[in-house]
């Protein structure tokens, strides 16, 4: 939280950390022993508690500065952004062997690295909010103190058991500090189990949660009634509980406290961070809990690693500026200028060939060999043509590794989409009125102002939508869970996928067999996704190697 010290903040992180130190093999679920800290002292004090709840909000930060620069959690740039190179939004820059590529392009296996990093990670933070509940009744505050106190940490566990069940299905249901020999003989809940204990924590922890607009400014970054809505309203539609969750985001929308902001490119770069459109996000703050998001997704050009790489498929998902979709063959096509004529959003996400980048050249061009930028499969540059835009401050003069721009989580923009959504699916009426209060409110702010979608069939509807949230919402980490719900990873995600086209280049980039694109396009990858098989996560191997009781 911003408005809390770096002393403090240090003896909160070092609270939690000691209060949730592992005690079973190899890092298993988590237990929170009571043998290292005075703890009925501690929780004496009012201003401890608040501590303890900041801590917890904050996943696994590294020690080293407290900067995070690797997997760490859901909530963190590689949970948000990264898991997009799982979908046909982007490719990690490390290649087809990164363990985010291998979570959809057929190789899945219960040995890949961030499976651990996820899983571990989840519990380690039910753990905390585990021993937080347990003990925070010793706390001398008031009874509505206490409820709010109680209310951010269920709904930070509930949140953690919405991505398990989300990707995992099965998996453990543990709400109380274990003993090593508890966690390591702990079974599995059926997925069914972990989503009505979600649905009913996040309905429960919204009941004791301030309302977004009477969050003082002190507080950005706790969690309100709105952020609690939000998520349940994400698992109601992943369940087609769609009369459910229309309720869920009427609760938002007739708070009337949230709005989309005019200033599309804003919400991510660091400069409007307290917009009314961003219901929920990572806080950070350079030198008190940082991050290397630049340093991994700048380009080279301006000191990164770019590992971060728009997917063709992407960006020609973005419509013409008259609200067309976009063909190679349309004569407003522009290779050497690719966001000519196109929806304004695509120009914030993306850099391509020969734009600017904090005031330097991108020169990404395959046949640019004195550019560092060059598209290659070598060097420490693109894989696709294309380079992020989108979180990415062009502003920044600092280190690079020591980022404090935040990260939103949930943002209204994805509320109205997605209300729009259970109404269509639960065969409520289409309207004009629904479709100018939804969909059409995000496509109006005024630095996009791309034209109305009218009514039509259901059908034609839904993939309006469907596209709308992939380019509104493009690398925010949702498309992945998107195309999941949907249950159309298996068609989206299997074949070859594209860079950028290069009409004029004579180094191009051909699939096996020497073919090159119709269009000129770079290649980068294929995908492989197994129906029935890659639909989930496979428990990580080193935690069943301990407990055969998940297999």
């Amino acid at each position: 939280m911003r408005h809390i010290t770096y002393k403090n903040i240090k003896l909160a992180l070092c609270i939690f950390f000691a209060s949730s130190l592992t005690l079973s093999c190899k890092k298993q679920l988590d237990t929170n022993p009571l043998d290292k800290f005075a703890n009925d002292t501690f929780w004496s004090s009012e201003t401890n508690t608040r501590l303890a709840i900041t801590g917890l909000y904050k996943g696994e930060i590294q020690m080293n500065g407290l900067a995070e620069f690797s997997p760490t959690d859901w909530w963190s740039y590689h949970g948000l952004l990264y898991m997009e190179f799982a979908s046909d939004n982007a490719y990690d820059r490390r290649g087809d062997n990164s363990a985010f590529n291998k979570l959809s392009d057929g190789t899945l296996t219960s040995n890949i690295g961030i499976l651990s990093d996820y899983w571990g990670l989840s519990y380690k933070r039910i753990a905390r909010a585990n021993f937080f509940l347990e003990n925070v009744d010793k706390t001398p505050v008031s009874a509505e103190m206490l409820a709010r106190f109680k209310a951010e940490a269920r709904f930070i566990r509930a949140c953690q058991y919405f991505y398990l069940s989300q990707y995992w299905g099965d998996a453990p249901l543990v709400t109380k500090t274990l003993t090593p020999d508890e966690a390591n003989h702990v079974s599995k809940n059926k997925k069914q189990e972990l989503v009505a204990f979600v649905e009913r924590e996040l309905q429960e922890a919204a009941n004791d949660l301030p309302s977004y607009g009477k969050l003082p400014a002190a507080e950005r970054g706790r969690v309100t009634k709105q952020a609690a809505y939000a998520f349940l309203g994400r698992l109601q539609l992943a369940e087609k509980s769609y009369a459910a969750a229309i309720k869920t985001y009427e609760n938002i929308i007739n708070a009337n406290e949230n709005s989309i902001d005019p200033n599309y490119a804003s919400l991510f770069n660091g400069s409007n961070e307290s917009s009314k459109e961003i219901i929920f996000a990572t806080q950070y703050l350079v030198d008190l809990a940082g991050n290397g998001m630049f340093q991994h997704n700048f380009p080279a050009v301006a000191g990164g690693w770019h590992l971060h790489c728009p997917l063709g498929s992407l960006v020609e998902s973005y419509s013409f500026s008259d609200g067309t979709a976009f063909s190679y063959t349309d004569p407003r096509y522009n290779a050497q200028n690719i966001t000519q004529n196109r929806d304004p959003r695509l120009g914030f996400t993306v850099i391509s060939n020969g734009d600017r980048f904090k005031n330097l050249r991108y020169i990404s061009h395959p046949d640019s060999t004195l550019s560092i930028d060059q598209l290659t499969t070598t060097k420490q540059a693109t894989r696709t043509g294309y380079g992020l835009r989108k979180f990415n401050d062009e502003n920044f003069s600092g280190n690079l590794q020591n980022s404090g721009t935040d990260l939103p989580i949930i943002r209204y923009a994805e509320v109205l989409l997605s209300y729009l959504e259970a109404k269509l699916e639960n065969g409520d009426p289409l309207t004009a009125e629904l479709l100018d209060k939804t969909i059409n409110t995000v496509r109006r702010r005024s630095s996009v102002n791309m034209p109305p979608i009218s009514v039509a069939s259901v059908a034609t509807v839904r993939s309006a939508l469907r596209n709308e949230r992939r380019v509104e919402l493009a690398l925010e980490g949702i498309r992945y869970w998107d195309l999941l719900r949907w249950d159309t990873a298996k068609d989206v995600l299997n074949g070859d996928f594209y860079g950028a086209p290069y009409p004029d280049a004579k180094n191009i980039r051909v699939k096996s067999g020497g073919i090159r694109d119709s269009y000129s396009r770079w290649y980068v990858t294929k995908k492989s996704f197994r129906a029935g098989q890659d639909n989930h996560w496979p428990i990580p191997q080193n935690e069943i190697d301990i407990n055969p009781n998940l297999k």
